[in-house]
């Protein structure tokens, strides 16, 4: 059996388990859902974890809403183990930390210059 007709496949899905190698229902036993899943990832594609939990339903028979919600975070965890062994995407820096710079705080005492809509920086008023 193809995985397009697999329970909880769409076209989109079947596609990119086609394009990593999983054509039947037998290559995506072999491999487990969270191991196909991560070839889908590392091929390059953005598959939320709803594609995890489609593929552990496909498997079993299920909806991918029935999948027990342990079994659910057991996979993650699995992918979020074997998401930071991959190295960084080629050709773009590793994210880093968001940070926030507030500047001209009200409460350090001195208060910045205002500007209307039609103000421009620098320019004096008549």
């Amino acid at each position: 059996m193809s995985t397009t007709q697999l329970r909880n496949i769409g076209p989109k899905s079947a596609a990119w388990l086609r394009q990593v190698g999983l054509r039947t229902e037998e290559d995506l036993r072999a491999v487990g859902a969270v191991d196909a899943f991560m070839r889908v990832k590392r091929a390059g594609f953005r598959p939320s974890l709803n594609l995890l939990y489609a593929l552990e339903g496909a498997l079993r028979g299920c909806h991918w809403q029935e999948v027990p919600e342990s079994r659910r975070q057991e996979m993650v965890q699995e992918a979020e183990a074997a998401s930071a062994a991959l190295p960084p995407p080629r050709g773009r820096p590793a994210a880093a930390p968001v940070t926030t710079t507030n500047h001209g705080s009200s409460d350090e005492g001195g208060s910045a210059p205002s500007f209307d809509f039609l103000d421009s920086p620098g320019r004096d008023e008549d």
